[in-house]
């Protein structure tokens, strides 16, 4: 039997995993081709970029990211290859000698070992060896913006990473010769952000680089040349945040020059300190594997972080098999903002673990457990099947909203490489806007009150977007509004600095920015400038038990509109990024169709908005009294 690193990190997870797979001690001695190796590596890495594009949605992150499907992974397939490409290429130029990574002439480097008659082995994505040193590069279509954001407030009210760059390198600044710790952050800071680094389920790419590690450390201690291992050095290597692209091009393919301010397109980090204090987890690891391989013990296992059931990564038994006795909708996972689960009077129990104690469904939870009046709203509302209103609320904020409604959604595709000039790694590049304008309370009309802007190409029409929306948005007076506002204001922000020409136009926008969410569920800031007590400015505007605990669009719009999405070409988010991502391989006749499917898309999620604002406006209007119970 072979067990590849992927197999390694999967059988890991708990004594289920490896029953599951129906593993049998007679295969124990089949081998893997390397193009089996490959072809699950890669649905591996490119789900990494999966998860770095689609790890949110546009309001609670609830984007079922285990139901990825394939076309998704092939439209990425290139940009991986890219990024690849360019991390060998930047090893090559950083560390001289011999690079071999899997864009060369060369197969990849391997790296195996046996263990009660099962054989371990991993391929490299970069191998650099020169005169003094042996560099192991593992490639990751993630950012380094994940390990910048490792730092703390130090005793001068300043922020600190506990990394420092040092060309083009990620560096633990305690592994700086002459770095005093305490200047900073101090030891007790920094090494509780450190820490951080070995939590394999919240960064998982640092176990995965250890397992590597650990695989070639076993090869050369069976082979005879431990001597050789203290040559070797361990790296991530992932695009660089800081990066702006400057719009360079040869043969329509971007050049990705050092930037401006001296970054490269891929940066290092170097975790050779941080694998080698990780080899006796993996070594425990190990064991515990072939436990569960040579014992096969299929028996239900209790739920835990393990399971990454939220993730592109999460255990595929998790959705069909282990986790579905959770309810699809008002579980005990649906409480909203229960992070820090329920005191039981005996300690907290959260997430998982009340699946595990068999608090299954919303109403499971005893009720001397709920202190939040917000879930209580969500459990009253469950019982009655009557939707909780605060008409008192919806009033006072309808009241504020300056006419014209600027209804706008835009759809994006966050790149993981820059496409155009002034774009970062995974830069929100608009390509299609939908705008609904309002001139007055419930006058507007789907069709004649819409305005589109959709790219007819794959090329830079970014421009030409923000001339388009000019057109049709005064800046110096109405309402911008958007069902989580925030993106629409983040990808302005980002258009007004590529465009300085178009910028204070922009802003102005921004600054008239509102978030239908204010409205539907609450902004505590919000209502409590406007005169509102604490309480009840956290408390919520509106909340029906078909929501299940979300107020993401796909669960608010059927039960405020009869809208649905359900016979539409293009469904969701994701569909439309892939159908753009999809336009140089499409015929005209197929380009035709799938555009008139985004602006079909499009238009209904800013049609959405107006309908959901018109309908809070009616029930405000009807005179419905507050449907809500005493709480606590």
């Amino acid at each position: 039997m072979a067990v590849t690193k992927t197999n390694f990190i999967n059988y890991s997870r708990c004594p289920r995993y490896v029953a599951l797979e129906e593993i049998k001690k007679e295969r124990l001695d089949a081998a893997v081709s390397y193009e089996e190796y490959q072809e699950e590596e890669l649905d591996n890495k490119l789900r990494t970029i999966l998860s770095r594009m689609y790890e949110e949605d546009e309001d609670d992150g609830e984007i079922d990211l285990i139901d990825i499907e394939n076309k998704q992974l092939e439209l990425m397939l290139k940009y991986y290859k890219k990024i690849e490409e360019l991390a060998g290429k930047l090893v090559n130029k950083k560390f001289g000698g011999k690079t071999i990574y899997s864009e060369s002439t060369f197969k990849q480097e391997c790296f195996d070992f046996s263990s009660n008659g099962i054989k371990y082995l991993c391929y490299v994505d970069i191998y650099n060896e020169n005169e003094t040193s042996i560099n192991i590069v593992e490639v990751k279509a993630t950012t380094s913006n994940r390990f910048w954001k490792l730092k703390g407030q130090g005793k001068d009210k300043e922020e600190y990473s506990i990394f420092e760059s040092i060309d083009n390198v990620l560096r633990l600044k305690g592994e700086l010769p002459g770095y005093d710790v305490e200047s900073e952050l101090g030891e007790k800071k920094y090494n509780t952000q450190r820490s951080y680094l070995f939590d394999r389920w919240k960064n998982s790419y640092v176990y995965d680089l250890a397992v590597q590690r650990y695989f070639i450390e076993q090869e050369y201690k069976q082979s005879g040349n431990e001597k050789k291992l203290t040559k070797f050095n361990y790296y991530l290597a992932v695009l660089n945040n800081k990066y702006i692209f400057d719009g360079t091009y040869e043969n329509n393919e971007p050049v990705y020059n050092v930037d401006k301010d001296g970054n490269e397109i891929i940066t290092l980090i170097d975790l050779t300190k941080v694998t080698e204090e990780y080899q006796t987890k993996i070594e425990a690891d190990k064991e515990e594997i072939e436990e569960y391989i040579f014992n096969l013990d299929g028996s239900p296992y209790p739920l835990g972080c393990y399971c990454e059931y939220k993730g592109v990564s999460g255990c595929k038994f998790f959705k069909q098999l282990c986790g579905s006795k959770i309810p699809l909708t008002n579980s005990s996972l649906n409480y909203i903002h229960n992070g820090h689960g329920f005191d039981t009077g005996s300690g907290r129990l959260k997430g998982l673990e009340l699946i595990n104690e068999g608090y299954l469904d919303m109403l499971d939870i005893p009720q001397d457990w709920i202190k939040s009046e917000n879930h209580f709203i969500q459990r009253n509302a469950l019982i009655d099947k009557i939707p909780f209103v605060d008409i008192e609320k919806i009033n006072a904020i309808l009241e504020e909203i300056e006419y014209p409604i600027y209804h706008l959604d835009f759809e994006t595709f966050n790149c993981p490489l820059p496409r155009f000039k002034g774009e970062r790694p995974y830069t929100q590049s608009p390509f299609q806007f939908s705008l609904h304008i309002e001139t007055a309370p419930g006058v507007c009309d789907k069709e004649n009150d819409n305005r589109m802007f959709l790219a007819k190409s794959f090329g830079d029409e970014r421009e030409t977007l923000i001339k388009e929306l000019l057109k049709h948005i005064d800046p110096n007076k109405g309402t911008l509004m958007a069902q989580n506002v925030g993106f629409e204001k983040m990808v302005l922000k980002e258009l007004g600095e590529v465009f300085p020409q178009y910028k204070q136009n922009l802003m102005k926008i921004v600054d008239r920015g509102f978030d239908l969410m204010c409205i539907l569920k609450t902004n505590e800031k919000y209502f409590t400038e406007l005169g509102f007590e604490e309480n009840k400015a956290k408390r919520l505007n509106y909340y029906d038990y078909r929501f299940s605990g979300s107020y993401s669009l796909k669960k608010t719009l059927p039960v405020l509109s009869d809208l649905t999405y359900a016979e539409m070409e293009v469904k969701d988010g994701t569909e439309a990024l892939c159908v753009y991502a999809s336009y140089p391989y499409l015929s005209k006749e197929e380009f035709d169709l799938k555009y008139k499917a985004l602006v079909d898309y499009c238009k209904q999620d800013t049609w959405a908005m107006v309908i959901i604002l018109d309908n809070l406006r009616k029930t405000v209007n009807s005179g419905v009294k507050e449907l809500v119970k005493s709480c606590i």
